[in-house]
């Protein structure tokens, strides 16, 4: 034993180095390189993403978390909820428990079974019972969209292991598209791959849709969908851009109730007729998706007309002790609409206000010179929906017609504070009625209502834009 002892201590004294440089080499080698390679000689399809916004692994984009994985229903066309993970739900105790039963042989992207004790939604106020077969949900209060909430994708989180020593959370879905890699910046993603059965996606994440076209220009992406602008990109003949309108969203003047000039319903109303308002399909009407099986044509159009405005803001005239000044903020893309917008609105206050001087049944002239508008135009990347007076911007129209917590005023959602009794009472009523009939006809009389108060004027669907270099699509 002294002898072999003597030849391998001899060996590694001279030649130590050297088999330690090869283990670490071999190490590298097959963690870094055989992976990369496998990679290279991979037959898949490769597409490089650009996506807009701050997301983290737990937080991604809707689009990409259906890659990945599938909730316990999906949505149809028109905003119902059908099954998926599910074979099929039950409604019970009035209307307060929704028993789901999952759909066997249904398993996760590491090969374990999804079995209902893995469905891990976490609900506030929430309780969640799992049988061997069923997941039931006992809800506190009842709530007619639940089968539309549980379609949000179900995910697993393991840790696995990362540069040799260190854990990080690996996200597993029960989809076509498994997470590859990822990495973070400050708290938030800046690059996911995912693998799919021909293809491999890489996603990466930009903050403004300007950081995005630099990164298009640059080369480290072939793709940018659902873009509100085309940028500059318009003139490279290497590229193609689809337009698309996207009804499920719309752009508005969102008015803030609580400031004392907007409280009075006929300003609101005079500055909508001001608005001229597209004649095409791009045309928006109200909250609810035209596309939505909830959607009733049954609300005031508000047809661009000069005429009924300045009726409107002279029936107001007692409400303007000061001449009108207020500030419309915007972001930069709706800029120029903004421009526009102002020019509608000054124009309605020096017709109304020559009309009060010119109309002989008005006796006291004292407040017409107040209805010619002064108006601040502000820009600003992130406008605070806390301190506004009007703001034009765009606005994504729920899945669902329930519309409670932008519209019901004792939620903080409601970032116009609007408040009415009437509305409030349909819109309660509106998430606990489970027969679809009944509640067309209840969110029919919302839309109504809601457009007589005129708490934002409705102007278009926003157009989007998915950009890709010719021979790239997604």
């Amino acid at each position: 034993m002294l002898k072999y002892y003597w030849y391998i201590s001899t060996f590694f004294r001279k030649h130590g180095i050297l088999v330690l440089t090869t283990i670490i080499g071999a190490v590298l080698l097959f963690s870094f390189a055989f992976p990369l390679l496998l990679r290279t000689f991979e037959f898949k399809k490769r597409s490089y993403v650009g996506v807009v916004g701050h997301y983290t692994l737990t937080n991604l984009p809707p689009n990409i978390q259906s890659e990945i994985s599938s909730g316990l229903t999906r949505l149809s066309d028109d905003g119902t909820a059908v099954p998926d993970l599910s074979e099929r739900w039950t409604v019970e105790d009035d209307g307060k428990t929704y028993r789901f039963v999952i759909k066997k042989n249904i398993y996760w992207q590491d090969g374990k079974e999804l079995v209902p004790s893995a469905v891990n939604y976490n609900f506030n106020n929430v309780q969640l019972i799992t049988t061997p077969n069923d997941v039931v949900f006992k809800l506190q209060d009842n709530y007619s969209p639940f089968p539309i909430v549980v379609s949000q994708p179900l995910f697993r989180y393991t840790n696995e292991t990362y540069l040799f020593f260190f854990k990080r959370p690996k996200l597993i879905g029960t989809g076509p598209f498994q997470v590859l890699d990822y990495k973070e910046e400050n708290a938030r993603l800046t690059e996911l791959v995912l693998s799919g059965p021909n293809e491999i996606k890489t996603y990466r994440f930009y903050l403004t849709e300007d950081d995005a076209f630099s990164a298009f220009k640059r080369g480290e992406v072939d793709i940018l969908p659902n873009l509100s602008s085309k940028g500059d990109l318009e003139s490279w003949n290497t590229v193609t851009i689809t337009p698309k309108l996207d009804k499920q969203s719309y752009l508005g003047v969102f008015f803030n109730t609580s400031d004392p000039l907007f409280s009075a319903n006929e300003f609101r109303v005079a500055l909508n007729y001001a608005v001229q308002k597209p004649a095409d399909d791009t045309r928006a009407y109200g909250p609810i998706s035209p596309t939505s099986w909830a959607y009733s044509n049954v609300g005031k159009p508000y047809d661009y007309d000069i005429d009924r405005a300045s009726e409107r803001l002279l029936a107001a005239l007692k409400n303007f002790v000061t001449p009108i000044h207020f500030e419309l903020v915007t972001t930069p893309i709706y800029a120029s609409e903004a421009e526009s917008i102002k020019e509608s609105w000054v124009a309605l206050g020096n017709k109304a206000a020559d009309q009060c001087q010119a109309d002989t049944t008005i006796k006291d002239k004292t407040n017409c010179q107040n209805l010619r508008m002064n108006i601040d135009i502000r820009i600003t990347n992130f406008p605070d929906t806390n301190n506004f007076q009007a703001m034009l911007v765009g606005e994504e129209s729920p899945v669902d017609p329930d519309q409670y917590n932008l519209w019901h005023s004792n939620q903080p959602t409601n970032f116009t504070n609007y408040s009415n009794t009437r509305i409030d009472k349909l819109l309660e009523d509106g998430r606990q009625i489970e027969d679809q009939k009944k509640r067309f006809e209840t969110y029919q009389e919302f839309q109504q209502f809601f457009s007589e108060d005129a708490p934002v004027i409705f102007i278009r669907h926003l157009m989007k834009f998915d950009i890709a270099r010719k021979g790239k699509s997604q």
